[in-house]
């Protein structure tokens, strides 16, 4: 009787044990590592926040579209766009990402700390989408968009 209590405990120790992760979830830190939709997302973001343009034009598709609140963008000026970004920090949420064979379509909240033209960047999340399609160079952004946030109220 001992014996099956001491097995038993023995066992379920076992299965606790098996069920935790030895190595942490490692954050995408570049393209190369994302995996999936919200993967890509950070990617991007990171390199915004650590003001990579190289890697990031290499990522957004010639014919890039970024649409927000005050008209759309191609790909030259969303660049431009993204460079006056001076990003601390980022948080994303309420992330829903669908795959149709080699497109993505993400959409999340997006929370920025950081500033803009010397202008602190508000605390509110503001909802994106972003079209990302794989190509032979990789995974690349067709389409951005930034819902305003006094528009959904």
């Amino acid at each position: 009787m001992l014996t099956r209590i001491i097995g038993g405990a023995l066992f379920s120790s076992v299965l606790v044990l098996c069920g935790c992760t030895f190595y942490g979830e490692r954050p995408v830190k570049a393209f190369a590592t994302a995996t999936g939709g919200e993967g890509l997302e950070r990617a991007l973001w990171g390199d915004v926040q650590k003001q990579d343009w190289k890697d990031l034009r290499t990522h957004l598709a010639s014919n890039f579209v970024y649409l927000t609140p005050a008209g759309r963008l191609d790909r030259d000026q969303s660049l431009q766009q993204f460079q006056l970004l001076q990003i601390q920090d980022y948080s994303i949420g309420e992330v829903a990402s669908e795959m149709n064979r080699d497109t993505f379509v993400v959409s999340y909240t997006l929370t920025l700390r950081g500033s803009i033209q010397g202008q602190t960047l508000g605390p509110q999340p503001q909802r994106r989408m972003t079209v990302w399609q794989q190509q032979k160079s990789g995974w690349v952004a067709i389409a951005h968009s930034v819902l305003d946030s006094t528009a959904a109220k």
